[in-house]
């Protein structure tokens, strides 16, 4: 199996991973593990939307599912053509079907030379999930980053309660990860950093969380305290897979409106 080596100039940021067509189970079962894994992955059933995007992401991975909406053939042509392009051909290309063919599977790896390999889809879900991440890996798509962040400035339903001086204090959360947030606070109180903050509440959409941090410290912008928490060891495997799903949530619709 053939795999791209990584670029030495790949970012902080990694590269972002397109799954064009994928059937049912990899939109309900494998992406939303490889985003666990902090993969950054995004979903459309638009081809040609996902090739103008490209042009802005020249460095990003794309699965492709040979057997969905178009005939094999069809997708073969198509391959070809963004390989071919002068735009897209820096664009690592993966098949993730459930096609298992020997015949078609040795053409896009030997003749087409899809440089993300040929997954098959059987039973072993699990299977599949490694190789992927294998292929992943092999082709650094987290570059330097660990964690996966999204910027909530806009979002209206990233809240917070943060408890301090024996009340609870409103707030708006401005980006968020799994290993800590940025946030405003009413009335800028001066939180001293290292301070530990314990019970603060997290409002995700329709999921309230509680997790406890630490102020590692803040800035002045726009008038306001924006504040960095990092979160303690205490939080929960639970409160990771909420957090994670929002995030997921939030920049599959940001996405989605880069490939309107």
């Amino acid at each position: 199996m053939a795999i791209e080596k990584p670029s030495k100039n790949l970012g902080l940021m990694g590269k972002k991973i397109f799954f064009c067509n994928p059937s049912t189970v990899v939109q309900n079962k494998i992406i939303p593990e490889l985003f666990q894994q902090e993969y950054e992955v995004y979903v459309s059933k638009d081809r040609d939307a996902v090739k103008r995007v490209f042009r802005k992401y020249p460095d990003s991975i794309l699965f492709i599912d040979i057997a969905e909406q178009y005939k094999e053939n069809d997708w073969e042509n198509w391959i070809k053509a963004v390989m071919k392009a002068g735009d897209t051909k820096n664009i690592s290309i993966g098949i993730v079907t459930a096609m298992d063919d020997k015949s078609v599977k040795e053409k896009y790896l030997n003749t087409i030379k899809v440089s993300c390999g040929y997954t098959v889809l059987k039973f072993d879900l699990d299977k599949a999930i490694s190789q992927l991440i294998l292929i992943l890996q092999t082709a650094d798509a987290k570059g330097r980053r660990k964690f996966i962040r999204a910027v909530t400035l806009k979002e209206t339903n990233a809240t917070l309660n943060v408890p301090f001086k024996g009340m609870y204090i409103k707030g708006q959360i401005k980006d968020i990860s799994v290993a800590g947030f940025s946030c405003s606070l009413e009335d800028n109180p001066e939180i001293l950093k290292n301070t530990l903050l314990k019970d603060i509440q997290l409002k995700l959409q329709s999921s309230l969380i509680k997790v406890e941090g630490v102020v590692f410290g803040s800035r002045s912008e726009n008038n306001e305290n924006i504040y960095v928490i990092l979160f303690t060891q205490r939080i929960d495997v639970e409160t990771k897979i909420k957090i994670r799903n929002f995030i997921h949530v939030i920049m599959q619709n940001k996405m989605d409106s880069e490939l309107k």
